[in-house]
This record gives structure tokens, C-alpha cells and sequence, in this order.
């Protein structure tokens, strides 16, 4: 798993995708199936759905919003001026990255480069109140 940035043009930064939460989790799941078989067997497929959305899903800073693209489809664009704070969760081991529009919250699990987002979103929102 490298940092080096995917990028298509000099503006625009893609994360690379990070499996290690998907890997963890499903490692996770097999010795507990000997205890709880039902709490082990939905760790299991929220691990398998975090693994097809890793492959699937890519994020891109480009110089005015955030592009969520699946299969190299654009899904949605987050523009950096409706964007009140963000955060990175649990910094030692990212899991979880967070954040917060004008109208709307956003809880992202950390299925990309989480050294490469915090230095987009330093470079991009470096502006917004941290919480």
C-alpha cells in the first residue's frame, strides 16, 4: 500500500485505496465465530462490503470540491465552500473520517490512504475549524 498519489491531472489528487480496516475486521471475525457465531458472522459481511467498497469507490481532491467516484463514475461532489469542519478519527489508527457540511454530516470509513487525506484536506480545507 503506497502514498504516492494517483493523480490524472496536477490539480487533482485520487486517494489509493487502503484495505487494512476490511483485512483486520474479517481476521477479526474467525476466532470470534467460536464464541459468537452471529456477531462474528456480521463482522464477516461488513468486512466483505468494506473490501468491494474499497475496490470500488475512489476519492479525488481537485482544487474546489471533493469527487466520490464508484467504477469510475462521479457519485457525488462535495464543493470545499459548503464544508463547515472535518476530522479524522482515532489518529493513531485512522478509522473513520468525518465531515461536515452546511446541510449535511458525513461519516466516511477510512478505505484509502488516511496520510495522503490528511494532507489533501490540510491542503484543501486547511481553512475549517477542526473539531
Amino acid at each position: 500500500m503506497t502514498t504516492t498519489p494517483t493523480t490524472q491531472t496536477s490539480n487533482i489528487i485520487e486517494l489509493p485505496p487502503n484495505y487494512i480496516i476490511p483485512i483486520v475486521l474479517l481476521i477479526t471475525a474467525f476466532p470470534l465465530f467460536l464464541i459468537q457465531r452471529w456477531v462474528s458472522l456480521a463482522i464477516a459481511i461488513f468486512a466483505l462490503f468494506l473490501f468491494i467498497q474499497t475496490a470500488l469507490i475512489r476519492l479525488q481532491f481537485t482544487p474546489t470540491d471533493l469527487d466520490v467516484y464508484r467504477s469510475g463514475k462521479l457519485l457525488r461532489r462535495f464543493p470545499y465552500q459548503d464544508w463547515i469542519n472535518w476530522e479524522i478519527f482515532w489518529t493513531p489508527v485512522p478509522i473513520l473520517f468525518y465531515f461536515r457540511e452546511v446541510k449535511s454530516i458525513h461519516f466516511v470509513p477510512i478505505i484509502f490512504d488516511a496520510q495522503l487525506l490528511q494532507t489533501c484536506l490540510k491542503q484543501y480545507c486547511g481553512h475549517l475549524k477542526q473539531n
